[in-house]
């Protein structure tokens, strides 16, 4: 299976770098570092020994903070190396850690690509976190003798049927992994199912991040400039899910509330900047860092990095992906802050987390965007209702922190 898992991607390889070409018209960032996604790597690295940490985006960097921060304390003569595969994630790697750590992009899972990458770094201990199952990287990073430790993982229903399709291939590959730390019980149900042995339910990272101060600050500070109307906040919209958005904003009339947009891809800012104008809404972007008008009905949040400056400003966070069939993004950060959220119908990639915080009183359930907003308006009207909903978020994210002690007891390295 394996072998002709190779065969597939070498085929593929035109259709790699047309996807690259596609998304930098959006996102420039996509044709920096193009060597890096296929093992050349240029310049001269600090010398080893080296942890590497693998987090492919944004969630998962920002996951791995708390992890980082412990391997960093426990080993103090180890450099650690941070791979992405979005220019996003890398951003976000900067933000949180600036040169405290290298980064680069993880390449391509051909096999030569990972063994120049693996022979380069040469690595005592290999992070993937979530759901990153590469089987020439792992085949070759064993081989190599190398510990890897799939952590913080998740396994939907939806994707384990697909993995499940992959026959061999994605057993042979979580049964190579040194420690598999998985989310949840049911999460660690799905992954023994697709064949993985060695798995423990550690909890989910995500619940030990600490709100970053200087964030909070600012986002105060936009809550005090706003004034007194209510402030919903759409966190990490997906495309479809702002225009349902914005219709129920017209239905409830000018003046009910400030929205902030948040989308979740940074190249979808100018289109849903065409959205709300298409509809006539008077809108803000906060790149312009210009005082929020009295009339602005809609800020669109276009800026990196300040989401916890937006979880402040807020009075009821709508959370995104949840909508439509996405699968929602997390609702943990806002809970954590103290912040009621409004969750839709797909939840399927957290649906644990959101269930727990339903039942919490931390977070509501709405069918669609129509009555999340109403419910949200709602919600920001009820002072005492919204502080009980905003307390019991805080206290269900403290009650499930520890997954970072957890995790890093499992981690290995090679002598």
């Amino acid at each position: 299976m394996r072998f002709l898992y190779i065969i597939l991607l070498y085929l593929a390889s035109p259709l790699l770098l047309l996807r690259l070409l596609w998304r930098s018209r959006r996102q420039p960032a996509y044709l920096q570092h193009v060597a890096e996604r296929f093992g050349i790597y240029a310049g001269n690295d600090p010398v080893g020994p080296w942890i590497w940490v693998h987090a492919v985006s944004v969630g998962e960097t920002r996951a791995a903070e708390p992890l980082i921060r412990v391997l960093q304390q426990r080993y103090p003569q180890h450099h650690i190396l941070l791979t992405h595969m979005t220019p996003t994630g890398r951003e976000t790697g900067i933000a949180l850690f600036g040169d405290q750590v290298t980064r680069c992009y993880l390449p391509y899972d051909y096999p030569g690509a990972v063994a120049r990458f693996l022979d380069r770094y040469r690595p005592v201990a290999g992070v993937l976190l979530e759901t990153e199952i590469w089987p020439n990287l792992i085949h070759a990073g064993t081989r190599r003798g190398i510990p890897l430790h799939l952590v913080n993982a998740r396994l939907s229903e939806r994707s384990l049927r697909g993995y499940l399709r992959t026959g061999a291939l994605a057993r042979d590959a979580l049964q190579a992994l040194s420690v598999i730390a998985a989310q949840t019980d049911n999460d660690a149900v799905r992954l023994r199912q697709l064949g993985a042995a060695r798995v423990t339910v550690t909890g989910n990272l995500k619940f030990d991040l600490e709100p970053p101060a200087e964030q909070m600050a600012q986002g105060r500070v936009l809550r005090a400039a706003i004034g007194a109307r209510p402030v919903l906040l759409a966190a990490s919209t997906r495309e479809g899910e702002e225009a349902l958005l914005l219709d129920a904003v017209q239905r409830a009339g000018p003046g009910a509330a400030l929205l902030i947009i948040v989308p979740r891809h940074p190249q979808r800012f100018d289109d849903v900047a065409a959205l709300i104008a298409a509809r006539g809404l008077r809108m803000q972007r906060r790149s312009d860092r210009a005082a929020i008008a009295a009339d602005t009905e809609v800020l669109l949040g276009d800026s990196m990095g300040e989401m916890f400056t937006y979880y402040a400003a807020c009075d009821v966070v709508l959370m995104g992906g949840s909508f439509l069939p996405y699968g929602a993004h997390s609702l943990i950060e806002p809970c954590a802050v103290g912040k009621p959220v409004v969750i839709g119908p797909s939840v399927y990639n957290f649906a644990e987390a959101a269930a727990a915080a339903i039942a919490a009183g931390a977070a509501l359930s709405a069918p669609d965007l129509t009555a999340a907003y109403t419910l949200a308006l709602e919600l920001a009207g009820d002072e005492a209702r919204r502080q009980r909903a905003g307390d019991a978020g805080v206290a269900f994210t403290a009650a499930h922190r520890g997954a970072t002690g957890r995790v890093a007891s499992l981690i290995r390295t090679r002598e």
